[in-house]
């Protein structure tokens, strides 16, 4: 490292920049102002959304679901100060037209949801950007370098990969749970039902807006069984239990968090107080990403809940010694977000370490071009 560099790469803040500024890109960068651990690691330095600058503001100060932003928020010329941190916006909607060449920073958060094939992300690349952390698991295994479940495979991350995906929310509350089960007491077989609050791909009425019949109908009058990929991601991370997972899910009509219905045949007797015993001991073990409550929640007990799973223990059920049944909660929104994070800084203790930042365009000039 040259001895003139003021800062090295692996001491300064990751530089983030976040591609789409919906549900999870704010709840990003929100809990990354709510949380000092984060805070410290990681800076948001550049976002790029199509929306105009005023409603990205005015989303920001105020969320129906996380409630109002704990700081200011304020639109300024080329961007938006947060919490007194001027962060440039743009309002590409193609990779190729966004402004990555003339920023300063270490990696993309693309969390638009609307690349998904490897050719798609790899034109963020082409186009500028050093690394692409994805906030879903990519349409296939091939679409990516690699998949994180934090807390279970960080260990798979490298220096030298350029896309990485986050996986999805149900999977980073379900991978846990069965690789637990499979450890100590073995799987013959899982089926989970996820119970999913309602996303932005659903009408609030009736009305031609999905090729799924199902996603016509109001998401907020009834509960509309949709497709799932959940069982092929978990055998992505847990390629073991392959062939004997699989999954459907419903999306149910409240703003947020979720649940999965579990049930799962088990190689060893057990017992409903064993179970829990090896969920409690978990806990204990990872307070960061795992939770157990014995508790008589509703699920909106856990909004703004940041971690992976919260196991709930009076809900486990043991039939004839092996079958099993657990309800496991999770903040899709908030967990989720927090494991964004948390991949990422994960992956620059990679790649931070194995070579100096870029050198580019410092963020000062990156607004004065109205970037």
């Amino acid at each position: 490292m040259p001895a003139d560099r003021p800062e090295s790469a692996a001491s300064r803040p990751l530089r983030i920049a976040i591609n789409g500024y919906g549900r999870i890109g704010r709840c990003v960068l929100r809990a990354l102002a709510e949380s000092p651990r984060h805070r410290r690691a990681l800076s948001v330095v550049a976002i790029n959304e199509p929306a105009d600058l005023a409603s990205m503001a005015y989303l920001t100060r105020f969320d129906s679901t996380h409630g109002i932003f704990p700081g200011e928020v304020r639109e300024i010329d080329g961007g938006l100060e947060i919490a007194g941190q001027a962060i440039p916006v743009s309002h590409a909607r193609e990779p190729a037209d966004g402004p990555w060449r003339r920023l300063d920073f270490d990696l993309l958060l693309e969390c638009s949801g609307a690349f998904a094939t490897r050719a798609s992300l790899q034109a963020f690349l082409d186009a500028g950007c050093p690394r692409v952390l994805v906030s879903h698991p990519g349409r296939s295994a091939a679409d990516v370098d690699c998949t994180i479940v934090h807390g279970f495979n960080d260990a798979d991350l490298r220096a030298g990969q350029r896309i990485v995906s986050a996986a999805s929310c149900t999977t980073n509350a379900a991978v846990p749970v069965l690789d637990l089960l499979e450890r100590r007491l073995g799987v013959d077989g899982a089926f989970l039902t996820t119970l999913h609050s309602v996303m932005n791909d659903q009408p609030m009425i009736d009305g031609y807006h999905h090729a799924d019949l199902r996603r016509t109908r109001s998401a907020m009058q009834s509960i509309v069984p949709v497709s799932t990929g959940l069982a092929q991601g978990i055998e992505r991370m847990l390629p073991g239990l392959a062939g004997r997972v699989q999954a459907k899910a419903v999306r149910v009509p409240i703003l947020n968090v979720s649940a999965i219905d579990l049930a799962v045949n088990l190689r060893r007797d057990t017992s409903p107080e064993a179970l829990n015993a090896i969920f409690s001991e978990a806990a204990r073990a990872r307070p960061d990403l795992i939770a157990c409550t014995g508790q008589p929640h509703a699920s909106v007990d856990f909004n703004h809940d940041p971690h992976s799973v919260i196991v709930d223990l009076g809900q486990t059920r043991v039939n004839q010694g092996r079958f099993a049944n657990l309800l496991i909660w999770f903040d899709n929104e908030w967990g989720f977000a927090h494991r964004m994070l948390d991949v990422a800084q994960a992956w620059a203790g990679r790649f931070q370490a194995a070579a100096p930042a870029p050198e580019s365009a410092s963020l000062s000039s990156s607004l004065s071009s109205g970037v």
